[in-house]
């Protein structure tokens, strides 16, 4: 075995990102060393061994600044040996920290490396790292008359190019959260998962608290359009009417997770029986203004770099950041709708931004790992028009 190899992958719960949710009483430091801390403890890794610390997250203010890898593996109890990197790469931030620490390991730089990301949507909402200035200056503005848009509004842009009905969005929100709370009580996101008790709390959190079981396209046509602006109509004609709410988008999500990369001589060093080994990533730009549309490209470049056909994937977890973007990703790319989202997605599982990435190849494994799967995919959309993406391979345990 070559390249960069997957040990082990763990994840918190999805706490609702909001004050009250789940996890909020966490400092976002505190969450991620949970993760770091399992994540080394279950893999018996000696953590002066471990190279580096590459952690995604997206909106660093706050408790959420000052290199918060580094604080986190400090606050794991690591080594002061063991550095730390903070890597925003947007809502793919935690993937390309995966990325980033295969390619050090492929380029014999490392033998351990653990990659992950955290988010504490409920005390640093998206667009609170502004702080009320313009993130964009002047030279974006001459590029693009009348500037960015949010990432609802390329939502929308998305499903009126697809000609995505609101009907059809609510019911694939719905099947996401079918399937995730069939999936949660079958018990196939317990390896995964990491109980954390907050602070204040009596018991842990250890499940989603983002599933709504029972969820219909029906109970969602009553929700209201959630980015409905007269400003964006006048600008985009060819929207029409408003299709995205806040039942057929991601919630708002606290969460942390992590996942340990190892060379081959890393883990005979450990003993340990990799997991999945790293076939293949990549990192495309998109049109910042549709700007979810990345995962399309980004899919096409990793499996031709793989050499790989959409047809020998046996699973692909493309981030359901809103329900028009794995929806138009199955049209342009192919493939077969039982094999996108298998346990649900981000719809019912949560976007926390920065640790979405790693979490999807947590899931993604488990899944190979219970159906006998042998390939799998991740796309995710990225702000500002970027899409990271990852092949990974299950490896036989025997």
């Amino acid at each position: 075995m070559s390249g960069a190899l997957i040990l082990d992958a763990v994840r918190t719960a999805s706490g609702r990102g909001k004050p009250g949710g789940a996890l909020s009483a966490f400092h976002p430091v505190d969450l991620a060393a949970e993760v770091l801390a399992s994540l080394v403890t279950r893999t018996a890794a000696p953590a002066a061994s471990i190279d580096d610390v590459l952690m995604g997250c997206v909106v660093q203010v706050g408790g959420q600044t000052s290199n918060l890898a580094r604080n986190a593996a400090l606050a794991a109890g690591l080594p002061e040996s063991v550095p730390g990197a903070t890597i925003d790469r947007q809502c793919g931030s935690s993937l390309q920290a995966a990325t980033f620490a295969a390619q050090g390991i492929a380029a014999g730089d490392a033998d351990l490396v653990i990659a992950g990301g955290v988010e504490m949507m409920s005390r640093n909402p998206i667009g609170r790292s502004t702080l009320g200035e313009d993130p964009f200056g002047e030279g974006i503005a001459r590029r693009y008359p009348g500037g960015l848009v949010n990432q609802g509004i390329s939502a929308e842009l998305i499903a009126a190019r697809w000609g995505l009905g609101r009907r059809q969005l609510d019911e694939y929100a719905a099947e996401s959260h079918r399937r995730a709370a069939e999936a949660a009580a079958a018990g196939r996101f317990d390896r995964e998962l990491v109980a954390v008790t907050p602070p204040g709390a009596s018991l842990p959190a250890a499940a989603d608290e983002t599933v709504r079981p029972g969820t219909t396209a029906d109970a969602l046509a009553g929700l209201p359009p959630a980015f409905a602006d007269a400003a964006a109509a006048a600008r985009f004609p060819e929207l029409g009417a408003w299709r995205i709410t806040a039942g057929n988008a991601s919630p708002l999500t606290d969460g942390a997770s992590a996942v340990l990369l190892a060379s081959a001589a890393g883990a005979a060093a450990l003993g340990a029986r990799p997991r999945a080994r790293v076939v293949a990533s990549a990192v495309v730009g998109s049109d910042p203004i549709e700007m979810l549309t990345g995962v399309i490209p980004a899919t096409r470049k990793v499996l031709a770099r793989a050499g790989l056909r959409i047809e020998d994937i046996d699973a692909y977890e493309v981030n359901e950041a809103f329900a028009p973007v794995p929806i138009a990703w199955l049209r342009e790319v192919g493939g077969d709708p039982e094999r996108l989202n298998p346990l649900g997605g981000a719809i019912a599982l949560g976007h926390a931004l920065g640790a979405t990435g790693t979490r999807l190849i947590g899931t993604l494994l488990g899944h190979l790992e219970a159906t006998g799967g042998r390939l799998g995919l991740i796309a995710v959309c990225e702000g500002q028009g970027m899409a990271n993406a990852m092949i990974i391979e299950r490896l036989d345990p025997s």
